[in-house]
């Protein structure tokens, strides 16, 4: 579906972006029927109109435009048809954009001004029927000629090969070779005998005394094997058969692949016999051919045989020549015909949707379409008036309805790939707040995390930026369906790129190797034959000191800094999903829902995995070697978090002295601990109380919930004729009883013990799914590195000839892997966890995903219709 892009609007006070869905109304349309044609097409070319089924209980058949369906149907055969015969001919077909001037849209009647229109549709219903009347006439000849090409081409080779048959067999009568005695081939000689003596006694058929006949034909090369076993079973042997190979395959147009055929002649005695052949053959697909015994007669055959094929090939030729005289003719507005097809079987489809008056000659049509775009859809109604020709307008008014809007998100070809990220999880509940604009820069940010390195961040940023600069040429090309995913997602590759470059100068990593930009905050002076790091004092400005890499304990380190950073970047990724609430409660207007849920969620989280994440930075923030002037030690070795984490629960209060981070340890994790066990019951019975006491003061004030019998039309409140105009409510209620359920609670109850229980048990599971950042981080570190040992290091010592030799080989080797393995493959994988993170970790803290996508109505070719 084209993305329709529309303006920033302010209305009531509220602006229309990406940060929430736009406001969306309910209209209803009162349309002519002179002018609903007109106005539809008007509708669709503006794009911002999902209308509603008025008929959800009648067939297709039962609809009023079911005629005109099928009309288009039957012309959307037609260019099916033309399409198909232009393929088979390589006739290119001229692109929709410039065979548009081709078409006259002079008698265009009620189309607004754009492609189509009743009587355009009546000239063009004649005119794709005379198409493909003429275009089956022509092919019904050529089929009929080329089938009788083909016939005249085998008898052809029939001819040839009988007579060389025959003059071989004279051949060897005249060298004595007629004995009648032979057991192996008593009817060879006698054909040879009996052919020659009626040569000598110039006969023109039979063979002297002998009662022998023939029978001549082709067959398939494939059933020739097959064909003589059955002739020698059915005759007992009582024939002579020879054959011999065409060469040259022919072209059966009823067939795929060109047919390789032999030619036959059978001789035996008797009627009877050679009836059982001419049927066996036939039965077997083989084609007969009359040649005659004379060989005169046969060489006057082979002699017209020859004129009528090359008659024919000229007629051929002249079909074949006329037919594609008239599909480039077509082919100059084909693309258009079908483009005024498409377009007003939308139309009438649409139609179909509608409620008809027909006493008052007049369609309802009911529909959503974006707030801010009722203006633009009067003036589409005015034009479609003035197009029409006629007086009297349709009637728009705003409908108050109790129904879900559709969610409608304004995105531009930057962020529409972002946005397809979290829609491919659900689409979001209407008008609340959009993951889609956080995942923007959240997204490549913890892609980065994963793939961090320079170098292939790079590749993946060049690539991406090729994409965007020739957008508009690649986006022409029509490329494979592979490549389309990546040109869809060209801005969300660039920007994972552009972060990995980031995170690569974090780590201080480029294919596998370090960068020395700034003075290292180590030195390794030589003292007796040993190197040992002394740390000096300054410290490297950025990232990684480049000392790190090539060192024993290099992996220990890494692998401890970066699960740390991990659990750092899921906490704060979480807490602003749950934060992410407050916006949504504040815009439904249920303020007392964020100290119901908000804060004692926060509370809990931070109790707990807020309290590791201050415990790891305040760990790196403490020198734990640090000595004074007497050189004694200031601090014991540092504890272990994992285990000052489990036993906050197993041993509460009780923190061992060698293993304190700070003083004060033990009262501060008993009370964060008796926080953490508050904040359950207050998520479990808060919500639940305030929403029976909302309830109790809404029935007390005399109000009743509108039920499902008070809604028609798909849960819309009975909005006929005469409805008064208004704007319609929020329509969404995060707390699961909207205004058309009726509030029990011990339903709410046990919703609430469910999703506090799944809160609970996911900050914990969802906090240890973080460290995936730390663990693909690692992998693809040491992935490159291998790679790099395995290629480019075994390479580079070498010298002379062999050495470059060695160096190109291994280059290329090194650069392909880099490509298919460490950017394609783990940039999928850490995208696929990237995705992961933001679906489960941080969608099921604030994302209810409940909503619908907006699919207006649009006449767009690339559009998906509703």
């Amino acid at each position: 579906m084209t993305t329709h892009v529309y303006a920033l609007a302010r209305r009531n006070g509220e602006d229309e972006s990406l940060f929430r869905s736009a406001s969306m109304s309910l209209i209803q349309l009162y349309i002519p029927a002179e002018v609903a044609h007109s106005t539809v097409t008007e509708l669709g070319e503006l794009g911002n109109v999902q209308f509603k089924d008025l008929n959800p209980h009648a067939t297709a058949f039962q609809r009023s435009f079911v005629g005109d369906i099928r009309r288009l149907d039957e012309m959307g055969r037609r260019c099916r048809f033309l399409h198909a015969q232009m393929e088979k001919e390589n006739v290119p077909i001229r692109p929709l954009e410039s065979a548009l001037p081709f078409i006259n849209f002079a008698s265009v009647n009620g189309a607004g001004g754009g492609r189509g229109g009743p009587q355009m549709l009546d000239e063009l219903s004649v005119k794709l029927r005379e198409h493909e009347e003429r275009l089956g006439q022509m092919n019904g000849s050529y089929d009929t000629l080329q089938k009788r090409l083909l016939e005249l081409e085998e008898a052809r080779h029939v001819l040839r090969e009988t007579a060389v048959f025959f003059e071989q067999a004279e051949g060897r009568h005249e060298l004595g070779r007629s004995s009648t005695d032979d057991a192996n081939a008593p009817l060879l000689d006698d054909v040879e005998s009996g052919y020659a003596a009626g040569r000598g006694q110039g006969e023109d058929s039979g063979y002297a005394g002998f009662d022998l006949e023939f029978v001549a034909g082709t067959i398939d090369r494939a059933r020739m094997a097959t064909f003589e076993r059955i002739l020698w079973r059915v005759l007992r042997g009582n024939l002579y058969m020879n054959y011999a190979e065409i060469a040259e395959p022919f072209d059966d147009p009823t067939k795929e692949e060109p047919v390789r055929k032999n030619v036959f002649i059978i001789f035996a005695h008797g009627a009877e016999l050679l009836a059982k052949i001419r049927k066996i053959s036939e039965s077997m697909g083989g084609t007969l051919y009359p040649i005659d015994s004379n060989a005169d007669r046969r060489e006057e055959a082979l002699r017209e045989v020859g004129s009528r094929i090359e008659d024919l090939n000229n007629v051929l030729y002249s079909t074949s020549a006329t037919r594609r005289m008239e599909l480039v003719r077509i082919a100059e507005t084909l693309s258009a015909w079908s483009d005024i097809v498409r377009r007003e079987k939308l139309v009438y489809s649409t139609l179909n949707l509608f409620m008809n008056d027909a006493s008052r000659k007049t369609l309802i049509a009911e529909g959503w379409c974006p707030t801010a775009a009722v203006g633009s859809i009067q003036l589409a109604l005015r034009r479609a008036t003035e197009n029409a020709g006629t007086s009297v307008p349709p009637v728009l008014q705003e409908l108050r309805t109790n129904a879900k809007p559709p969610t409608y998100h304004l995105t531009n070809k930057f962020t529409e790939g972002f946005q397809a990220i979290i829609s491919a999880y659900g689409d979001a509940s209407y008008q609340e707040v959009n993951p889609g604009l956080f995942t923007v820069i959240t997204f490549p940010f913890l892609f980065a995390v994963m793939f961090g390195d320079i170098g292939h961040g790079f590749l993946m940023f060049a690539a991406a930026a090729v994409m965007c600069i020739w957008e508009k040429k690649l986006a022409k090309a029509g490329l494979d369906e592979i490549f389309d995913m990546f040109f869809f997602g060209r801005y969300i590759i660039l920007l994972m790129g552009a972060f990995s470059i980031f995170t690569g100068f974090l780590y201080n990593d480029i294919f596998s190797k370090s960068l020395h930009l700034f003075h290292s905050g180590w030195d390794w002076p030589h003292q007796d034959g040993l190197v040992e790091a002394k740390k000096l004092d300054r410290v490297y400005p950025i990232g990684l000191d480049p000392s790190w890499h090539g060192t024993d304990n290099n992996l220990v380190f890494t692998n401890s800094l970066k699960m740390k950073m991990s659990i750092l970047l899921g906490v704060a990724h979480m807490t602003f999903a749950v934060c992410l609430q407050i916006p949504n409660h504040l815009h439904f207007k249920r303020p007392k829902f964020i100290w119901a849920e908000v804060v004692p969620q926060l509370l809990f989280m931070w109790s707990l995995f807020g309290y590791l994440s201050w415990a790891i930075i305040y760990k790196w923030s403490v020198d734990w070697f640090a000595t004074d002037v007497s050189g004694t030690r200031l601090h014991h070795n540092p504890p272990g978090l994992l285990n000052m984490l489990i036993y906050m629960f197993l041993s509460p209060g009780n923190v061992e002295k060698e293993n304190e981070l700070y003083s004060g340890q033990a009262f501060v994790q008993s009370l964060l601990l008796l926080v953490a066990v508050v904040c359950v019951p207050w998520m479990l019975c808060m919500k639940p109380y305030l929403e029976y006491k909302e309830h109790q003061k809404i029935k007390g004030a005399g109000y009743h919930a509108v039920g499902a019998d008070d809604l028609d039309h798909d849960g819309d409140a009975a909005d006929g004729a005469g409805e008064s105009s208004a704007q319609q409510g929020n329509g969404t209620d995060a707390g699961g009883h909207g205004h058309g359920e009726e509030f029990e609670l011990g339903e709410v109850i046990i919703h609430q013990i469910i999703h506090v229980i799944e809160y609970c048990l996911g900050c914990i599971s969802n906090t240890a799914s973080y460290l995936r950042l730390w663990a693909l981080s690692l992998a693809h570190a040491q992935l490159s590195e291998v790679l790099w040992n395995m290629t480019m290091k075994i390479a580079l010592p070498m010298e002379g000839v062999t050495g470059t030799i060695m160096i190109f080989i291994m280059f290329a080797l090194w650069f392909n892997l880099t490509i298919a393995i460490l950017c394609l493959m783990e940039g999928l994988s850490a995208f696929l966890h990237a995705l992961r993170l933001h679906w489960v970790e941080a969608g099921n803290k604030h994302y209810m995903a409940e909503g619908y996508a907006f699919a207006p109505f649009s006449l767009a070719p690339e559009a998906t219709t509703q």
